[in-house]
């Protein structure tokens, strides 16, 4: 790598934003027109798709070609981290919200509604967490924690060693160590991912437990779904920063870009917990 700028690095304008909005359009599209029947809808969204992944190879290979280019001075990777921390906490009261609407519906809406006031529009609806609310008749079997979920639990936590070995690894300039901790860091994601569709099918199959059960299934499904979607953006990352170390790139001291998603996978870990107490075991 050559010699940090001297200067604080300002990118020239770029297009890659263009064509991540063009593949975000294209997918969105596609996908309401497959859902609406519309048999070329698909192609849309597979046309999105194509776009996307163009996109994230182009914009990831200019970062990397700054960064091994000597762009990037300690100013700007202390920007990176300032901008890094933001992100994560946005990401953190975007799941406050949704762990926020849980909690009013276990204990403010549930009870309320099952209150004698009530009972004349109601009668039959018992106040009782998981519940998919009144006026809802149709039966279902609410997931168990001790199953895959706590499967899950073992594999993203054993996960988060991993990411911190491969860290360690960098840190002493043992790039085997360093290799070895991304792949099984990968390889454990892949696997909750995994198991959390396996999970879901048992979901619709066996408990009928669906996205339209009601409260729970909907507080169930859009919480569990989007931490497997951080965790697939998640793996994504760590897949790329795998690739990068394997072509030689980060040093003992300029590595940020492996030190970010490790954080983002910290962060995807502190949430599965959450998850798993609040949604699977109470």
């Amino acid at each position: 790598m050559m010699s940090q700028a001297a200067r604080y690095f300002i990118p020239d304008p770029s297009r890659w934003p263009i064509f991540g909005s063009a593949a975000l359009l294209c997918m969105a599209s596609g996908t309401a027109l497959w859902i609406n029947e519309a048999a070329w809808g698909r192609f849309v969204l597979l046309a999105g798709v194509c776009i996307l992944i163009y996109m994230l190879f182009g914009w990831f290979g200019t970062v990397a070609h700054e960064s091994e280019g000597g762009r990037y001075n300690k100013q700007v990777d202390g920007s990176f981290r300032w901008g890094m921390s933001w992100f994560i906490f946005s990401e953190v009261m975007f799941f406050a919200a949704f762990f926020g609407a849980l909690f009013y519906m276990r204990v403010l809406a549930v009870p309320w509604l099952g209150d004698l006031d009530h009972k004349l529009i109601w009668p039959d609806f018992t106040a009782q967490w998981p519940t998919a609310g009144p006026g809802i008749s149709e039966k279902f079997t609410p997931m168990a924690a001790w199953g895959i979920p706590a499967i899950n639990t073992l594999v993203l936590l054993s996960s988060g060693v991993t990411v911190t070995w491969a860290h360690w690894g960098m840190l002493k300039n043992n790039r085997a160590q360093l290799i070895a901790g991304l792949i099984m860091t990968i390889a454990l994601g892949m696997t909750f991912l995994g198991l959390q569709i396996h999970e879901y099918g048992e979901a619709y199959t066996h408990l009928n437990l669906k996205l339209s059960t009601g409260a729970y299934g909907a507080s169930f499904f859009m919480l569990t779904g989007f931490h497997g979607f951080h965790v697939t953006i998640g793996t994504i990352m760590l897949i790329t920063i795998l690739g990068r170390c394997i072509a030689g790139h980060f040093s003992a001291d300029h590595h940020f870009g492996f030190e970010g998603v490790a954080w983002y996978w910290h962060f995807v870990d502190v949430v599965w917990l959450l998850l798993f107490i609040l949604v699977y075991w109470l």
